[in-house]
This record gives structure tokens, C-alpha cells and sequence, in this order.
């Protein structure tokens, strides 16, 4: 496992910088999936632009960008349920990150452990 958020592991085959992320696909965010780097738990998915994946290399903390308050905001600055990155990984479009972290307290703000807590039914409502 690497000893820093931007060192190799194993399965990875090449390192990128900031400057090769796709931010133009959606409209300056990309998606951010929140995974528990002990037990590989989906935590939660957010959005992030330049800005918030600059704070969140120099900090070693999950940042993310508020689409409905349209700002940055620092993953549990209100409620202390901070993420603390381990790892930083890239899809292979360029365009998705994987925040590997360290939740301390539950992600999601209902005080779930994850905000995915809800199975959607297999077969449509006969409404």
C-alpha cells in the first residue's frame, strides 16, 4: 500500500498531475467517489473542480465543490467528520477521481455511515 496519497501502487502504470484531468467534459467538475480505503465501502459521491483537488493534494483532506451553494467546502468543517485522504486514484478517461480515505464519523449527512443505505426495488412500482 503506498506510504502517500500520490505514490504508486501496484495496479497503477502511470502517475498524472492535475493538469492531465479532463475538467472540461463536465463543465469544470468531476465526479469524486469517497471509498473507505479499509473495507472499500462507497462512501458518497461529490463534484470537484481545480480548486478543490488542489486544496485536497495540498491538505490531505477531502475537498470537495458545493454545486447548490456553489462553493468549496472542506469535507466535515461543520460537523468534524473529516475524510483524510490515502490514496488519490484516476479513472481511465481522465475525467473521475477516487478519494481513497479515513472517514472519521459517518459521510453522509442524514449520520448514515454511507449515503448509500437504500436499495432501489428490482421491479418498477405498479403505479
Amino acid at each position: 500500500m503506498p506510504n502517500t496519497m500520490f505514490e504508486k501502487s501496484e495496479e497503477q502504470n502511470e502517475s498524472l498531475s492535475v493538469s492531465d484531468l479532463d475538467f472540461e467534459k463536465f463543465s469544470g467538475l468531476l465526479p469524486v467517489i469517497a471509498q473507505e480505503h479499509g473495507s472499500g465501502r462507497v462512501l458518497m459521491l461529490a463534484y470537484a473542480n481545480l480548486e478543490a483537488v488542489r486544496k485536497t493534494q495540498e491538505t490531505g483532506y477531502a475537498h470537495y465543490w458545493s454545486r447548490s451553494r456553489n462553493t468549496l467546502w472542506k469535507k466535515g468543517e461543520s460537523s468534524g467528520h473529516v475524510q483524510q485522504i490515502t490514496e488519490v486514484l484516476v479513472d481511465c478517461d481522465e475525467d473521475t477521481l477516487l478519494y481513497k480515505v479515513s472517514q472519521t464519523g459517518p459521510a453522509c449527512h442524514t449520520g448514515a455511515k454511507s449515503c448509500f443505505f437504500r436499495e432501489l426495488q428490482t421491479k418498477p412500482s405498479s403505479k
